[in-house]
């Protein structure tokens, strides 16, 4: 085993991940279908509600999943599965997504107060009622979506346009719905920036510690006059600059109340324009609302020089780090890695670091026989079958599977010598 080998190791969690994107069905072998569909009857909204959920590469109904509620759910769910596929595994978690639909009554649903005006003319489509829409997601839709499947509660939000407007309003009245928070573009024009003096108090007065807001704005400051750009666009009093002088309002009230503890992200693009930005702000969005996630120290574990001891405390800084956020127990790797990891120190001959590896494997996996059997790997290199064939049963109790017994015969073989 060279030292170039060793370099592949923390690349095998990135291989691993698009082995799952490769997965698909012979009979569809290029096409990707995205969300299942489901459905609820609100008795708030008094109408059925549609949603897809799309489950993670490695979807295992035994293990639960942190969830990402993503509003527009039929036109932003492919395009947020799509971030997933590439980034989850390293920079973001592995998650179920629920793609809630709003292609009826999206502003009523959406919008955060009752206007009847709009640009100085009548204003007739309903309109005003997200506290109602609030009230579905809070106590229809997430009891319903974590009676049914594996998630647990830490939770992200995702909107556009006026799903960004509900976002924030969701963030300042009822911040405990989600842990992170993602609204891209919103419509913080809304009935002249009424939202604007709540955010105001809210940011001022709560909490937020634990909470995270990623934010973005499009490059199109007016419609009309390319002069307007992101340094003059505030002293602009025309109703043409309205959008982006109250996502910039907005921004610089939650910057000066830095101290409530919000984590906290604005980001411009000037290249894109209303119907452009979701995909760089979801991309964007979910890395930064995820950056504590990111794998640390990966030139340490690449490098045959680092310690047992060194490697044995990146493991459980992360693994405490891991749950901290989340809020509960979460394996610091995956299994592959750890695995991965024990045989290549064998190869190496540090047989005091594959076991450290292997040992790590089994308590976050205890009920996968793969740690047990590399553990057998450990034994048999040490020569001590006694032990090898105590870990080669627990393998086989997991999974009674033809291998692992005949692994059993082959150990009891020799130590009869």
């Amino acid at each position: 085993m060279n030292k170039i080998q060793i370099l592949i190791v923390i690349g095998l969690i990135f291989l691993f991940q698009q082995s799952l994107m490769s997965q698909t069905n012979n009979d569809n072998q290029f096409l990707q279908k995205v969300g299942t569909i489901d459905s609820i009857y609100s008795k708030t909204l008094k109408e059925y509600r549609k949603f897809y959920v799309q489950l993670p590469g490695d979807y295992n109904s035994k293990k639960k999943y942190p969830v990402a509620y993503i509003l527009d759910g039929e036109v932003f769910l492919p395009t947020v599965n799509d971030v997933q596929r590439y980034y989850s595994g390293g920079f973001t978690p592995e998650m179920i997504l629920i793609g809630i639909s709003n292609a009826s009554n999206r502003t009523r649903d959406l919008t955060t107060s009752k206007i009847d005006k709009k640009y100085g003319m009548p204003y007739t489509e309903e309109n005003g009622k997200a506290h109602n829409f609030n009230k579905f997601i809070g106590s229809e839709l997430i009891p319903f979506i974590e009676s049914k499947y594996p998630v647990t509660q830490f939770r992200t939000l995702i909107g556009h346009s006026y799903g960004g407007l509900f976002v924030m309003y969701t963030l300042i009245n009822t911040p405990d719905l989600f842990t992170n928070y993602l609204a891209i573009d919103p419509s913080l024009d809304w009935d002249n920036q009424k939202l604007l003096s709540d955010a105001q108090q809210a940011f001022s007065k709560s909490s937020y510690k634990g909470k995270s807001l990623f934010m973005s704005l499009n490059g199109q400051l007016h419609p009309q006059n390319p002069d307007i750009n992101i340094d003059n666009v505030m002293q602009d009093t025309s109703e043409s600059t309205s959008f982006p002088r109250a996502n910039i309002a907005f921004s610089n009230v939650i910057k000066h109340h830095s101290k409530n503890g919000l984590a906290f992200k604005w980001n411009f693009y000037p290249n894109d324009i209303h119907g452009t930005i979701p995909f760089p702000s979801i991309m964007d969005g979910l890395i930064f609302n995820f950056k504590w996630y990111q794998m640390e120290n990966t030139d340490k574990f690449n490098s045959p020089d680092t310690t047992k001891e060194e490697l044995f405390k990146f493991i459980n800084y992360r693994a405490k780090k891991l749950e901290t956020h989340f809020g509960y127990v979460v394996p610091p790797y995956p299994e592959d890695l750890f695995d991965a990891l024990g045989h290549m120190s064998m190869d190496m001959g540090d047989l005091n670091k594959a076991q450290m590896f292997f040992e790590f494997a089994i308590k976050f996996y205890p009920n996968n026989a793969n740690p047990y059997n590399s553990m057998v790997d450990f034994y048999e290199a040490s020569n001590d079958y006694t032990n090898a064939l105590k870990f080669a049963t627990k393998a086989f109790e997991i999974n009674p599977d033809d291998y692992y017994k005949q692994r059993i015969s082959n150990i009891k073989e020799k130590i009869k010598g």
